[in-house]
């Protein structure tokens, strides 16, 4: 996406305010994204969000999962977890795409209130290091294998190299994602369509792999476990919301490509992730004789065996090794660039201070390298397994609210709402089922209620967020959603068609025209602020007073 230019008056150039104002509009992170801004077509956008998913890590999570229980369950539970990430995404992606807003903007208002959210905020954060550093433990393999450099090493080289991308933002990404797309895609399909077509009897070792425990068939436990890994990419609707918030508004003219393109770069990722965690599965069983166990779910290993099949031998590395780096460069700067957001918008809401992006990209880098040199990989499916857990709360928590309470039930706001003085502070309908959901869920994962129980911890965090999440709006009777019923400002927040408003006014503490869905009237002056200026308003001046009808 292209960066737009700051229009700044001079005297307020250089005030904390204004470095804030330049660096969000940006992308209009942090914000609302308008409709001046969005220029794209559905389909461009959707292509764009797509291009993100290029990631090696299913291809080690499917020969993890189909290694350690076989590829009758390995199948089993990756189409289980992409179920269940279509479902609960779908609600999500809609919200973003047709309110334009980020996946924290949408949870505020979605049952955790204004600082609730910053319990998801920290949970998506974690999501974007921890993928961050089994993505660059994934690239310094093909490093090692392909340069020579030691894994520390490659740790760090694949850390420092995507800091000047991210210092760009979403503007190099589109642009990253473009042109590597079709060589990622030709890497990936032309060395498993050679070995179906030169070696059918692949395809047969491939679906008769027992796994470690040699018992072959369909095992709800193992089924499940599987699952619950799968399951820890949940979290990665907030990447591709990132991209459909740019959507343009949804009209009778482009109603039919604005839903394909919402579907298919919304919950329809997962398509193409299940894809890749099966060929996952069928390249570890491919390679497991000749690389043993431990290295068959490395996708160095998985791509080297298969060129080496299909070309010659001194062509194998280079591919292998461009293919990995290809990819680990266009999921982490994504995961850089999404993981600095959310440590930002957390931090600014909290201590009501923005210090700027580029503090917190390095802040999770720093998570992601600690982890990479503390061999992340070994344990890979321990950690994945755990996060689950946490973001299945998460998600389903907001999804629920979203196709329950506010549509079925009627007692959360149709309305999306993000802004400070508008919402509660906590809202104890998400804030308490995503609590129970993720802390009995880690309980039974750390088999504190049994081993019998171990397996089933991914289930037990999605049916009790999905029972508590209504069943809270229903107790609290929906009266923690909005502490205003009214923002000050007398045009409507949609327009007719039911898009957010296109109409503008300044801001007064930034001096920055902003659409009608960004700002709220301000309370001791005949005026209007943004919802950024709201957030770093530190004494609360111009925040609007609750409605005692409201509570």
């Amino acid at each position: 996406m292209s960066a737009t230019e700051s229009r700044l008056t001079p005297p307020e150039a250089n005030s904390p305010t204004s470095q804030a104002t330049k660096e969000t509009l940006e992308d209009y992170t942090l914000r609302f994204a308008p409709r001046s801004y969005r220029r794209w077509t559905p389909m461009v956008v959707a292509t764009t969000a797509l291009g993100g998913i290029a990631y090696m890590a299913d291809f080690s999570i499917g020969a993890g999962i189909g290694l350690a229980h076989g590829t009758g369950n390995a199948l089993v539970a990756i189409t289980v977890a992409a179920v269940v990430i279509f479902v609960t995404g779908f609600p999500l992606a809609y919200y973003g795409a047709r309110y334009n807003i980020d996946l924290d903007l949408i949870t505020r208002g979605s049952g955790f209130g204004y600082y609730g959210s910053v319990l998801t905020s920290v949970i998506f954060a974690s999501f974007t290091f921890i993928f961050f550093a089994l993505e660059g433990s994934i690239m310094a393999q093909g490093l090692k294998i392909g340069l020579g450099l030691p894994l520390w090493l490659g740790y760090a080289v694949s850390t420092l190299m995507v800091i000047p991308l991210v210092i760009y933002g979403m503007k190099a990404l589109s642009k990253l994602q473009v042109w590597t797309t079709p060589v990622w895609l030709v890497l990936m399909v032309a060395p498993l369509v050679y070995l179906i077509s030169t070696d059918p009897g692949t395809v047969d070792r491939f679906l008769s792999y027992a796994g470690t425990d040699g018992e072959g068939g369909i095992n709800t436990a193992s089924v499940l476990l599987g699952a619950g890994v799968c399951l820890s990419l949940i979290a990665q609707i907030g990447e591709q919301i990132d991209y459909l918030r740019f959507m343009p508004p949804k009209t009778e003219a482009n109603k039919r490509s604005w839903w394909t393109a919402v579907i298919m770069a919304g919950p329809g990722w997962v398509i193409l992730g299940a894809l890749k965690q099966a060929i996952g599965v069928f390249l570890a069983v491919y390679i497991l004789a000749k690389v043993g166990p431990e290295a068959a779910p490395e996708p160095i290993q998985q791509f080297r065996s298969a060129f080496d099949a299909m070309m010659p031998s001194w062509l194998v590395l280079p591919l292998a090794v461009a293919l990995v780096v290809i990819s680990q460069i266009k999921i982490n700067v994504t995961n850089a660039y999404s993981g600095s957001l959310a440590w930002t918008n957390s931090f600014t809401r909290v201590t009501r201070h923005y210090p700027g992006r580029m503090v917190f990209v390095l802040v999770n880098l720093g998570f992601a390298l600690a982890l990479m040199e503390a061999d992340m990989f070994s344990f890979l499916n321990s950690i994945l397994g755990f996060y689950s857990n946490c973001a299945i709360a998460w998600i389903v928590t907001v999804a629920t609210d979203i196709g329950i309470n506010k549509y079925l039930l009627k007692l959360s706001p149709l309305q999306p709402e993000f802004r400070r003085g508008m919402l509660y502070a906590v809202n104890p309908v998400g804030v308490v089922a995503f609590v129970a959901a993720s802390g009995l869920s880690i309980a039974m994962y750390f088999h504190a209620l049994g081993d019998t129980l171990q397996p089933y911890s991914p289930v037990a965090a999605a049916v009790i967020a999905f029972a508590l999440t209504p069943l809270m709006a229903i107790v609290t009777k929906g009266k923690y959603y909005l502490r205003r019923t009214n923002d000050g400002i007398d045009e409507p927040l949609l327009d007719t068609d039911g898009n957010p408003s296109a109409t503008t006014y300044d801001c007064h503490v930034c001096h920055q025209a902003y659409e009608r869905p960004d700002l709220a009237a301000c309370q001791t002056h005949d005026a209007h602020v943004c919802s950024l200026c709201l957030s770093t308003d530190k004494v609360g001046d111009h925040v609007l007073p609750a409605q005692p009808s409201a509570a």
